[in-house]
């Protein structure tokens, strides 16, 4: 029988096979709409490449109307650590396919009100198939912020996903039209 590991390593694989041929340039601007992120101060997201929905004009949006941005910058182990970052080109680093910000640990994880995470595809509980190193499930399982995943519309999906005790669930999830809040009884695993 194929291990939850087998399967989330197959499944990723159809999914970035998919997500490259369906790929179109999108926004998901509308989601700082959203009571929690109109509401909140410090957020952390991510800068996207490659294939992933695009979070550039997001990250932009939340420096302008004057809140905190954090990025994350991934240690030597996988694990995530957030980085202040002001927006400004110069103070980042590429990093194999990635582009880091440069400067001081955030120390006070406790203190994010939200996590835009990425995602390849998110289920109807709140689970998201990640890229697979484990990272975001780590940074995520040390906050209590309101995590919202990014996705294109077809990979908001209506099976389940696979899961192992490590997967931390989203509150919410957002495509470029939608944005889907979880209940949080329903948060458990199946």
């Amino acid at each position: 029988m194929e291990s939850a590991r087998e399967k989330k390593r197959r499944l990723r694989d159809e999914l970035r096979r998919d997500r490259e041929l369906r790929f179109m340039p999108e926004s998901w601007l509308h989601i700082l709409q959203s009571t929690e992120l109109r509401d909140a101060k410090l957020i952390a997201s991510y800068r996207s490449y490659g294939f992933e929905p695009e979070t550039r004009d997001i990250n932009a949006e939340i420096i302008h109307r004057g809140k905190v941005l954090l990025l994350p910058r991934t240690l030597p182990d996988n694990d995530i650590e957030w980085v202040i970052w002001d927006g400004d080109e110069q103070h980042l680093k590429k990093r194999g396919k990635t582009e880091e910000p440069i400067g001081p640990k955030f120390e006070d994880e406790s203190n994010i009100d939200v996590v835009i995470v990425p995602a390849l595809a998110i289920d109807p509980f709140g689970n998201r198939m990640g890229q697979g190193g484990g990272s975001y499930d780590r940074a995520l399982s040390r906050t209590s912020a309101w995590k919202v995943g990014i996705v294109g519309a077809a990979e908001l999906i209506h099976h389940t996903l696979p899961t192992e005790d490590h997967d931390q669930p989203l509150n919410a999830a957002a495509t470029p039209t939608l944005l889907v809040r979880f209940n949080q009884d329903d948060l458990s695993r199946p």
